[in-house]
């Protein structure tokens, strides 16, 4: 459910539960007093997105919560599916050692069947479709096991590689939801299978995927570090790189770049970018490991970068984007993702219908993804904050993102 809290009161609230005071809270973020006090009283809705980074970083709490994201998807699931059927299929408590499990006496699918599934639901995910996918994802992660333990021989790799791929999928839908700690449990699944599987590359995918749930986590330095050091470990040789390790190695630059821009590493995250531009020249348009990877992926995270850290640059963030082909973006999500950076830009710049366009242009194709996104919500508060008369197409926006109550 979104919570009809404001984002003050939720700073209150926390502040308080540390027991720290305003001023306290100011020297510890960084964040001028009367910035929080305005946010708690209400006099302001929302500050920049940077400026709240910092005030849920001193109250050691995660980004998510003090927007209050929501964390259920907008349909009920049926019997077996759902977020809280996902947790309990991601914390599987038969594979803990020493705890005693009924037999299982359910046979499981044909591998090949199960296998174009785990393809069915990827391509949902990109899609935007989380409610659905919450609902067939926990049958498919414990047929996955069942699979896996009867497979044999050169199928068994092939099984081990695409539940590697399922807890994949597990960990973005839970990061998606705001469920990073189930996220970080997938992702473990995930590299443990990839080891099975025999296959360093989907081990490649297992970190990349680490790293955004570290991003999400506010665990910048980490984020970054460990998508660098797998990169240099799979980095491709030069005249014997196939397509696939190319998308691999640049997916873990790109998971790199963000990060370092987030703390103001812009040079890191620039060199990151070079080295991914280069391997995406070389693999050209690649589906691989429940990705892709294609020149246009890199540039549309160039945008990403030039908004990110402390001083982001709208201006140069929009020239950019102009050198984005969308026609061929193929993912339905990765668009969208790129006109919120778009949309955040044209804010900044002060061109706020603009911003507004895209932002409605993205609602359109995306309803429930939008829901889920930190960066759409802060720039609705953010729009509010500053709105000189009434606009009844953004605080439309605003109540269906759940940021006030509807009017």
């Amino acid at each position: 459910m979104m919570s009809s809290k404001s984002i003050g009161d939720r700073l209150g609230e926390l502040r308080r539960y540390r027991d720290v005071t305003q001023e306290e809270l100011a020297e510890r973020s960084g964040v001028h007093v009367d910035t929080i006090r305005k946010l708690e009283q209400n006099v302001r809705q929302s500050a920049r997105l940077g400026t709240l980074r910092k005030l849920a970083r001193a109250l050691d709490t995660e980004l998510d919560r003090l927007l209050g994201q929501p964390t259920v998807t907008t349909e009920l699931p049926d019997d077996d599916g759902g977020l809280i059927a996902l947790r309990d299929a991601i914390q599987d408590i038969s594979a803990l050692p020493g705890v005693p499990v009924d037999d299982l006496d359910e046979d499981p699918p044909a591998a090949d069947d199960w296998m174009r599934q785990v393809r069915a639901a990827t391509t949902l995910y990109w899609e935007g479709g989380y409610s659905e996918l919450a609902g067939s994802l926990p049958l498919l992660l414990r047929d996955g096991r069942a699979v896996a333990r009867e497979a044999t021989g050169s199928l068994a790799e092939q099984v081990w590689n695409q539940l590697a791929l399922s807890y994949q999928l597990a960990a973005s839908l839970a990061t998606q939801a705001g469920h990073v700690d189930w996220a970080f449990e997938a992702v473990a699944k995930q590299l443990q299978a990839a080891q099975r599987a025999s296959d360093p590359l989907m081990e490649g995918m297992g970190v990349s995927t680490l790293s955004w749930v570290l991003l999400r986590q506010g665990r910048w330095e980490e984020a970054q570090s460990v998508a660098e050091r797998k990169a240099d470990a799979l980095e491709p040789s030069m005249r014997r790189g196939t397509s696939a390790q190319y998308a691999v190695y640049g997916n873990l630059l790109l998971a790199a770049a963000t990060p370092a821009a987030r703390q103001d590493r812009k040079a890191d995250a620039d060199q990151y970018l070079n080295f991914a531009e280069a391997a995406a020249v070389r693999s050209g348009a690649v589906r691989t490991y429940g990705t892709a990877f294609s020149p246009v992926d890199v540039k549309t995270q160039i945008v990403n970068v030039v908004m990110a850290g402390s001083e982001p640059e709208p201006e140069k963030a929009l020239e950019a984007s102009e050198d984005v082909r969308r026609d061929l973006i193929k993912r339905p999500v990765h668009l969208a993702a790129h006109q919120l950076d778009v949309a955040q830009a044209q804010y900044q710049m002060g061109d706020n219908e603009g911003a507004l366009d895209t932002l409605l242009e993205v609602e359109a194709d995306q309803p429930e993804w939008i829901r889920y996104q930190m960066l759409a919500r802060a720039t609705v508060l953010e729009m509010r904050e500053e709105e000189r008369r009434r606009n009844t197409r953004l605080r439309g926006l605003a109540a269906r993102l759940g940021v006030e109550p509807a009017l």
